[in-house]
């Protein structure tokens, strides 16, 4: 008996070719399929809900609008009434920006430091709020809120000097700046 092929000599060579040059559609299989799906959503679930979140807030941008001049940053002192740190970046030259937060803390100060500290600055990992307390992210020594700009050194966010001038906080520039030391250097890691 004999069977005849239902496939033409150039449908045979084309599959041929396609055999040798490796561009053969293949399909992933079930199972691989499946691997990937949980894969990404094990991902996004340590993302958005395992990792602590920072609310970040750049200068130029998002909720809150500051008013920059070239000596001051002038920031809605209600803005920060939920008692949430909000973390903003400054541009500074070529380096990386300067990073840090303001916060009004359970004492109902609102305060500001620097996203960095005088140990774990060069992990360039800064803070994350916990509830009435701010996190390092390398080291996860935990800091009262109402101890922002009153303990500093060692592990304490380094403070920020900030001013309430009637409903506005205000934080110099140059301050800001010389904050840039905190972020110059940081490795990646």
């Amino acid at each position: 008996m004999i069977r005849r092929s239902s496939s033409s000599p150039k449908e045979k060579d084309a599959a041929k070719k396609a055999a040798v040059l490796g561009t053969q559609k293949k399909r992933l299989s079930p199972v691989v399929v499946i691997i990937l799906v949980a894969a990404a959503l094990t991902a996004v679930i340590v993302v958005f809900f395992l990792m602590p979140q920072r609310r970040q807030t750049n200068l130029a941008a998002g909720s809150i609008q500051p008013e920059i001049t070239a000596t001051e940053i002038s920031f809605p002192r209600d803005a920060f009434n939920d008692g949430q740190a909000l973390f903003f970046e400054y541009p500074v030259g070529e380096g990386r920006p300067v990073r840090f937060f303001i916060l009004r803390s359970s004492d109902g100060v609102v305060r500001a430091a620097f996203d960095a500290c005088d140990v774990c600055w060069p992990a360039g990992k800064g803070y994350y709020q916990d509830g009435d307390f701010m996190v390092c992210r390398n080291c996860g020594r935990r800091f009262a809120s109402a101890q922002v700009n009153v303990v500093t050194g060692g592990c304490n966010p380094t403070a920020l000097s900030r001013t309430v001038i009637g409903d506005k906080l205000v934080v110099k520039v140059e301050d800001v700046i010389k904050g840039g030391q905190y972020f110059a250097l940081t490795r990646e890691g």
